[in-house]
C-alpha cells in the first residue's frame, strides 16, 4: 500500500482503534485523534480501552464516537491478564467489519497480534526492529520521539496531516460548576492557588510525601494558596501530606470528579505534581507546571512546551524504570531536592502576571488560621 494518501484510498467509514491504557497516556493520542478524525470527518471512529475510558469517550466525543471495553489479555498488565474473554472478543470484532484497525497501544509485537485479529480490511500501526514486516501501514517505533509526536507520526504516516501538536481538555458547564462549588465550599483565590498532588499509580514514580510538605510550607510562607489534590484512594498520602506541613492548606482530595480536577487545574497558576496523569491535564490546560520525574523516561513524557513546564530529574543508571516499587533505594527521586522544586516554582510564579500572592501562611486573604479551623471546626 501507499502511504502517503493511504486514508484517501481507503475512504474508511469505520475506524478502530487500540489504545487501552489510562488517563495520561490517552491524553498524549488526543493531537493524533485529532488528526485522524479531521482526516476522515465522515467515519465511525471506535476505542478499544479500557472501562474508565467511557468517560474519555464522552468529554471527546467530537473526535471518538464509541468505547469498546478491552476484556484483557496476558501481557498487557493494565488489567487482569487473561486470554478467556478474547475468543468472544474477536468474534464481536470481526462481525463489526472495520475497514481499519490502528494500533496505537504501543511499539508493536503483541499489540499487532491482537490487532490482526479484529479482521479488519485494512491494519496500520507500529513494529519494533527485530519484528517481521506487517502487512498493511506500519512505521517503526519511533523511540527518540515524545510520546505524543509518536502517534502522530504514524497518523501523518496514514496520510492525516498534523493539526495541531497541543494537548487539548475541553472543559463543560458541569466542569465550572463544580469547580464553582468548590470555590463556594474552600475559598479558592485563583489568583494564587498552587495545586500540589503527590500521587502517582506507581509507588516509584512518587517523590516523597514528606518533601511535597516541605515545598508547600515554602510557597504557604510566600503567600500562595495552597491546595492538596489527589484521588479519594490516594486519602492516605495526601493526608501525609497535610500532616507534615506547618501551614494550612485546602483539602481537596477526593472532592472531584475528573472534568472538576481539570476545571481546577485550568484556573490555578501553577501545579506541582509526580510524571502522572495531573502532569498531562496541566499541559492540556497551559497550565504552568513543575513536574518531578521519578524513574520515567522524560523524553518520551515531558510535556512539549518547556518553559510552561519544567521537568525535574535525577538519571542513576537504573534509569528508566519498569519496577512498581524501586529495589535501589529510589535514588532517582532522593536526588531531587526540596530546594531544586522550590526554586523553579518560584521561577514559573514569577513568570505569571495573574499570579498574586497574599500574605505569609494564610490560607485566605482575610483570614488567618486560627480564624479558618474555627469556621470549619478543625480540632
Amino acid at each position: 500500500m501507499n502511504a502517503a494518501p493511504f486514508l484517501a484510498t481507503l475512504a474508511p467509514r469505520r475506524i478502530v482503534i487500540f489504545r487501552a491504557l489510562q488517563l495520561g497516556d490517552m491524553l498524549c493520542a488526543v493531537p493524533a485523534l485529532r488528526a485522524l478524525r479531521q482526516a476522515a470527518p465522515q467515519a465511525h471512529i471506535a476505542l478499544i480501552g479500557l472501562p474508565w475510558a467511557q468517560a474519555f469517550v464522552e468529554r471527546y466525543a467530537d473526535l471518538v464516537d464509541e468505547l469498546i471495553v478491552f476484556p484483557g489479555a496476558v501481557g498487557f498488565p493494565e488489567q487482569r491478564e487473561s486470554n478467556d474473554g478474547l475468543p468472544a472478543f474477536f468474534a464481536r470484532m470481526r462481525s463489526r467489519r472495520f475497514e481499519l484497525a490502528i494500533q496505537l497501544h504501543g511499539s508493536g509485537g503483541i499489540a499487532n497480534d491482537l490487532l490482526f485479529e479484529l479482521g479488519a480490511r485494512a491494519n496500520a500501526g507500529f513494529v519494533q526492529p527485530d519484528e517481521p514486516a506487517r502487512p498493511g501501514v506500519f512505521i517503526g517505533w519511533p523511540a527518540g520521539l515524545p510520546e505524543s509526536e509518536r502517534y502522530l507520526a504514524l497518523v501523518n504516516a496514514l496520510g492525516a496531516p498534523v493539526v495541531d501538536r497541543q494537548l487539548w481538555f475541553p472543559l463543560g458547564t458541569r466542569d465550572e460548576d463544580e469547580y464553582a462549588a468548590l470555590v463556594a465550599e474552600h475559598g479558592i483565590e485563583a489568583q494564587r492557588l498552587v495545586l500540589i498532588h503527590p500521587g502517582a499509580q506507581l509507588p516509584s514514580r512518587r517523590w516523597p510525601a514528606g518533601r511535597f510538605a516541605d515545598v508547600a510550607d515554602h510557597l504557604a510562607a510566600d503567600g500562595w494558596q495552597i491546595g492538596i489534590t489527589g484521588t479519594a484512594a490516594e486519602a492516605p498520602l495526601t493526608g501525609a501530606v497535610l500532616g507534615a506541613m506547618t501551614a494550612p492548606a485546602l483539602p481537596l482530595a477526593g472532592a472531584t470528579s475528573l472534568g472538576g480536577l481539570a476545571a481546577l487545574v485550568a484556573h490555578a497558576r501553577l501545579v506541582v505534581c509526580n510524571d502522572t496523569g495531573v502532569s498531562h491535564i496541566a499541559a492540556a490546560t497551559a497550565t504552568a507546571s513543575v513536574v518531578i520525574a521519578s524513574g520515567s523516561d522524560t523524553r518520551r513524557w515531558a510535556p512539549l512546551d518547556h518553559a510552561r513546564h519544567r521537568v525535574l530529574a535525577d538519571y542513576p543508571p537504573c534509569r528508566p524504570c519498569m519496577f512498581r516499587d524501586c529495589p535501589y533505594g529510589h535514588p532517582c527521586a532522593l536526588n531531587v531536592s526540596v530546594e531544586q522544586v522550590v526554586q523553579s516554582a518560584r521561577a514559573q510564579l514569577a513568570h505569571d502576571s495573574g499570579a498574586h500572592p497574599g500574605a505569609p501562611n494564610a490560607l485566605h486573604a482575610c483570614e488567618d488560621r486560627e480564624t479558618f479551623e474555627e469556621r470549619h471546626h478543625v480540632a
